[in-house]
């Protein structure tokens, strides 16, 4: 690995003396096909050569193609050679690369030298007084005494580090003067490398393989070729124990009943655990790229316990889980048999005028619409809105552009119509790259290399337990969400007729942002204080996007309120106040102020609507 990344440096501080500034268009408005492309036939031979020829990439292309993990590991090797390529060629016309890459050689030497010095100290029983050589911080691939005791491995360590964080140096400046879609993909791949590339993915390099090894007389290296041959036949990475959970058995254990189906849903009334109960109601719409249970997962952090508990009437729907036979459904079927069927069955249930409602992250966009449409409408079937971590405004979506440019959709539009559906591996394996590190490659050490079993941990199998997305609709929310952005401009979108105006939109509403959301930035889920006509309470929980939903109280975490105007989230964000715990309680109490007087709780079901299964249903059990 070393060798790698030495050859990389090689081949950037040789390229010093290159020329490329004898082009029709400036260098950097040049992709590196138009810059390959319009060179001198004499240097296209010569370049072509040199990627031909260079050991770096050579040595990428041969470790990937030997290494059986590409087949269960979704990096998009080319993009990353290609991220390479073009770092390496945009570097040919700065000489400050070739000195970067002299300063980076310098410090590898001084790391090595230190790690040698403190290493002949200790030997001597003399304690060294401190390094100035990077750390690994809260690294978790380097928590072994080894890689800072080890000379060797510190070494080792040190290089990598070092070699990573001048490479995403030199890629940020490289892809200066480059449109923000280039320079996000960019960097994602490097990224992607970087990770890829770490020396505790390998036994030789890594001394908690190597010890546990030992320790079981390699019996944990047995363990690690069946895992990956078993991880090999079923063509994905494994990531949990999916035999420790199973939703009714051990997850989603609040009851209630399913008092409606149809093709697209199941209703679930949760039962009252309080004498009384608000008369309001409460649907909950979760996104239906996922199951409903995240909302549900344990007693102890079950969102539906709480609400239930507080006294409120709480019925949530969970999607169906479709196939190739409703390729055909499109976004207003589910905006028929999602929000406007389920708040019709409710109302017949509860004898409720008007019920409130929450969705989350691309339920919550699906619900911004039907508010909407219902405002066009003028019907006042719903009386307050909640959205957590939902984008109305997808100028800024966060990393998940990467995977959302042109060439990207088409080939999952080509996907999902030879299939008829979105397979939930797709969805799945972008998610996971977002947070490779923890997601994939400590997966890879733990199974492959320490010959462990999958961790039985919750959330890790209600990430692995996806769904799959119809055709038509997906197709439909990709294009006028990421790609064209049309929520935002009034009348752009159509739906059973009538146009769409977030600014009619007058009802009480209050969203949760959340503050190291990859997935819905904070500052980008705040603009639906902006888009909608009626009065919105903006609250940034830490956190992710998971960690910071599910964050009940008595636990750690924090949120932001700020109860003034503010123009921009950057504003808002400056004067706002700081809490202690769980946004929840704040939710609870703007919700208890819109859900009317408390009564006798509503029977479970009705003569219309009887139960006819027991919670958590049956949809959410499909695969």
């Amino acid at each position: 690995m070393l060798g790698v990344w030495v050859s990389w440096v090689e081949a950037m501080s040789g390229s010093a003396g290159w020329n490329w500034t004898n082009h029709a268009k400036p260098w950097w408005q040049m992709t590196t096909d138009q810059l390959s492309g319009s060179a001198p036939g004499g240097g296209v031979a010569q370049l072509s050569d040199m990627l031909a020829k260079d050991p770096f990439l050579r040595s990428v292309d041969q470790m990937w193609n030997a290494n059986p993990l590409r087949d269960v590991v979704p990096v998009d090797w080319a993009e990353v050679v290609r991220a390479l390529r073009t770092v390496w060629l945009r570097s040919l016309n700065q000489p400050g690369a070739a000195m970067a890459a002299v300063e980076l050689n310098a410090n590898l030497l001084r790391s090595a030298v230190e790690a040698w010095n403190e290493a002949g100290l200790r030997w001597w029983g003399m304690e060294p007084a401190g390094s100035s050589a990077p750390a690994a911080g809260g690294d978790k691939r380097f928590a072994a005494p080894e890689w800072h005791a080890n000379p060797v491995y510190r070494t080792l360590k040190e290089a990598y580090l070092l070699a990573s964080d001048w490479l995403l140096k030199q890629g940020a400046e490289q892809a200066e003067g480059v449109d923000e879609a280039e320079r996000r993909r960019l960097d994602f791949h490097l990224r992607q490398f970087v990770d890829a590339m770490s020396p505790a993915l390998l036994l030789a390099s890594n001394p908690a393989a190597l010890r546990r090894a030992m320790e079981t007389g390699g019996a944990s290296l047995a363990n690690g070729a069946r895992n990956l041959a078993a991880d090999l036949k079923n063509g994905r990475l494994s990531m949990v124990d999916s035999s420790a959970f199973a939703p009714g058995r051990n997850l989603a254990l609040s009851p209630g009943k399913v008092v409606h189906r149809n093709r697209l849903l199941e209703l679930i009334q949760y039962e009252p655990t309080t004498e009384t109960a608000h008369r309001t109601p409460l649907l909950i719409m979760p996104p239906w790229i996922n199951k409903f249970y995240i909302l549900d997962m344990q007693p102890k952090n079950s969102m539906v316990r709480h609400l239930v508990s507080q006294g409120f009437t709480v019925f949530m729907v969970s999607w169906k889980n479709p196939d190739a036979s409703m390729e055909d459904i499109s976004f207003e079927d589910y905006m028929d048999l999602g929000p406007l069927e389920a708040s019709d069955v409710i109302r017949e249930i509860t004898g409720a005028k008007s019920i409130n409602v929450m969705g989350y992250c691309i339920g919550g966009t699906l619900l911004a619409l039907t508010l909407a449409w219902l405002a066009r409408k003028r019907d006042n079937r719903f009386n307050a809105a909640t959205f957590m971590v939902s984008l109305q405004d997808f100028t800024r979506v966060g990393d998940t552009a990467v995977f959302m440019d042109e060439t990207a959709m088409d080939l999952v539009e080509q996907q999902m119509m030879e299939r008829g559906y979105l397979d939930s591996r797709e969805m799945s394996n972008m998610f996971n790259l977002l947070r490779s590190n923890d997601l994939i490659w400590a997966n890879v050490v733990n199974n492959y290399l320490m010959g462990e079993k999958p961790p039985a941990f919750d959330l890790l199998y209600w990430n692995s337990d996806g769904t799959r997305m119809c055709r038509a609709a997906h197709a439909w929310y990709l294009r006028n969400t990421y790609k064209e952005n049309n929520l935002v401009v009034p009348g752009k979108i159509e739906l059973k007729g009538e146009p769409i105006d977030l600014g009619r939109i007058e009802l009480d509403t209050y969203a949760v942002g959340a503050e190291k959301d990859h997935i819905v930035p904070w500052d980008a889920a705040w603009h639906i204080t902006q888009l909608f006509g009626g009065k919105v309470r903006y609250v940034l929980a830490s956190s992710g996007h998971i960690a910071g939903i599910i964050n009940p109280p008595g636990g750690k975490g924090a949120y932001w309120t700020n109860e003034a105007q503010a123009a921009t989230p950057e504003e808002w964000r400056k004067a706002a106040t700081k809490h202690d715990g769980s946004w929840w309680t704040d939710w609870s109490a703007w919700l208890t102020a819109r859900s009317g007087e408390r009564d006798r709780p509503p029977a479970t079901g009705s003569a219309a609507h009887p139960p006819i299964a027991d919670a958590p249903g049956t949809y959410v059990l499909e695969k």
